[in-house]
This record gives C-alpha cells, structure tokens and sequence, in this order.
C-alpha cells in the first residue's frame, strides 16, 4: 500500500486552523462541501492560484470562488438584481453562478473576466470560509478529466502531495456537482446540470421581473 505524503487533519477547531494557517502562507488546501470536496487557495494569492492550476492540472481556465455570504462574492463579483434574487433564493445550496468580474479580481482567477460564486450549505466549510476572509477558491478536488472526490481518501487518491493539507470531513452529502449557470448574458445559460433544476431556477427569474 502506497504511503501518502500530504497532511491529512481532522475537520476539527484544531483541523480549521491548521487548514486555514495553510491558505494564509499561500497554501493549497482541500475541504469538504456540501457536494464534493474542494480544492482551494487564497484567491488572491497568485501564486498559490498557479500551484491550485497545477495540482489540478487544468490549464488556465477560471477558477470557481466559495464564499461565506453574498457580501464576499461582492467584494468579487458585480449583482445584478435578478442574480441577487437567484442567489438569496438558492444560496447556501449547490448553485454556482457566473458573474461580471471586479476590476480587483486576478486575471488569473478570471482570464474572461468572470467568476463562478457560491456559498455552500455545508457547516464545516462554512466555518472554514470564515477563518479564511470569507472567501475559498472553489475547484473540484479532483486531476482534470477525472471524477470529483467526495471524501479525504479520495483526495489523496487523486492528489496526495500536489496539495499541502486535506481536511478530512467524512463523505460529502450530495456527492454532486453543483448547478452552474451563466448569469452575465442577456439570457440564463446552464453551464453545468446538477441538483437545481433549470425550470426552478428560471422560476425565481420571472418573479424577479
């Protein structure tokens, strides 16, 4: 049996700190979502974004954000008054929407200039996010092509030492992505399908007119 070479805590407050010291040094961490676990870093730590680009082995394509509240994902993204509706109707929940990036965002994070957001339903992430500035680069922890983990040892399957720590906290609930949808045209795009549903969400949009 191969020995694993990554750090792997428990998602306890001694867990939550270490994890959270990691990303403060301009680590690379992954932790447990409400859907499948993350793979994450200070967003706007350059660096450590490039190091999070390689571990997962994804090229220069953006990268997601979780955020604590919809407060953080302004500090990242511009609302519009439909996404603002949508997100207060669906947030914490498996929904990552893409928005119009802030001009402080890294073009590495938003090579086009936007950013997927989304506040997950899930109390360790949540406390996580919160010893973290509110804020989480949000990738799937997974290699590029492969399927997400959804828990610590599938992290260190997929990832082992690309990654300097993995909070262990137990199997992600939905063991799904999130729905992702496309909010910066004039109409809702569905990027990806997941747990919400396209009529539901186009249901709040209407109400939202």
């Amino acid at each position: 049996m191969a020995i694993s070479l990554v750090r792997v805590v428990k998602a306890d407050l001694d867990g939550l700190s270490i994890a959270a010291n990691t990303v403060a040094k301009g680590g690379i961490i992954c932790y447990p979502t409400d859907t499948v676990y993350g793979l994450g870093c200070d967003p706007f730590n350059l660096s450590a974004v490039e190091k999070a680009m390689m571990a997962k082995g994804r090229g220069t394509k953006a990268m997601p954000v979780l955020v604590h509240c919809i407060e953080d994902a302004e500090r990242l993204v511009f609302f519009s008054e439909a996404a603002k509706r949508i997100a207060k109707r669906f947030w914490p929940g498996p929904l990552s929407i893409v928005l119009p990036a802030r001009e402080s965002v890294p073009s590495i994070l938003a090579p086009e200039r936007t950013v997927a957001v989304r506040s997950p339903n899930h109390a360790i992430c949540h406390q996580l996010l919160v010893l973290c500035s509110g804020m989480l680069v949000g990738t799937s922890a997974n290699r590029a092509g492969s399927q997400p983990a959804t828990s610590a040892d599938d992290v260190v399957e997929q990832l082992d030492d690309c990654v300097d720590v993995v909070l262990d906290g137990g199997k992600s609930p939905m063991r799904v992505a999130s729905t992702v949808i496309d909010l910066t045209k004039q109409q809702l795009v569905v990027l990806r399908e997941g747990p919400i549903g396209k009529t539901e969400i186009l249901r709040t949009l209407r109400n939202s007119r």
